[in-house]
């Protein structure tokens, strides 16, 4: 099998003295509720191998267990409105300067907790230190994705949930199908960790290392999945 990378991107990366080769998995355009297994039983084990790990998009594991709430079932306030103007606007996606993030952050820690937070991040700001919201009101918000329309309308109908229990579902996909996986939520900024298999012996800090180029992208790519595989002196992927 030949490695694929998306563009921009590369096959290769090293990872201290190691050398691993990611294969951007292209997949159909998934809908909300399919199944997670199903789908990494599609195109994922005929290719996978003993030692391989699946690096999984959190966005993908999030609508196959509808973790989605609509706009239509929001209702859009003045405050949510008026905080997002002084959110700043990250490269990364979505953020609270969508008002409609803002009111799920509202809905989720209160209006009194989210002007609180709103206002020690404007103070940290003053000293040079950004993210401050964003750690107050917790991983359930700033993990929240979609709320825009950018690379398909359907995405800017509702927003994208974190995961219900990562490790719960690497788990399953282990024991169902034998194939060792983990759950990230990745940008072209950062990569963070929601979750991996008991049999994912790699450290943290490895596993994202391995990914610390974004390699499944964020866009029309339609390829939340990455297979890893170590690439062995003399070896080529």
């Amino acid at each position: 099998m030949e490695f694929r990378a998306n563009e921009g991107k590369s096959v290769n990366i090293q990872v201290g003295e190691r050398t691993f080769a990611r294969h951007a998995i292209h997949t159909h355009f998934v809908q909300v509720g399919e199944s997670y297994v199903d789908l990494i039983a599609k195109y994922v084990q005929p290719i996978y191998q003993e030692g391989d790990i699946l690096s999984s998009s959190e966005k993908i594991i999030s609508l196959c267990q509808k973790r989605v709430v609509y706009k239509k079932d929001m209702k859009l306030s003045r405050l949510a409105r008026f905080l997002s103007r002084f959110a700043s606007h990250s490269s990364a996606g979505i953020g609270v300067d969508s008002p409609w993030k803002m009111q799920f952050a509202i809905d989720q820690r209160g209006a009194l907790y989210v002007i609180w937070a709103a206002f020690c991040a404007g103070v940290a700001k003053l000293f040079g230190k950004r993210g401050v919201f964003y750690e107050m009101v917790g991983q359930e918000v700033s993990g929240l994705d979609g709320f825009y329309d950018h690379c398909f309308d359907v995405y800017g109908e509702f927003g994208i949930r974190i995961p219900e229990d990562s490790h719960a579902v690497c788990e399953e996909i282990y024991e169902k199908l034998g194939i060792r996986m983990m759950i990230v939520d990745a940008n072209d900024l950062a990569q963070e960790l929601l979750g991996k298999c008991d049999a994912i012996e790699e450290s943290e800090a490895d596993l994202m290392a391995m990914i610390a180029d974004n390699p499944c992208g964020n866009g029309t790519q339609l390829t939340p999945f990455v297979l890893i595989r170590e690439v062995k002196a003399g070896e080529t992927a």
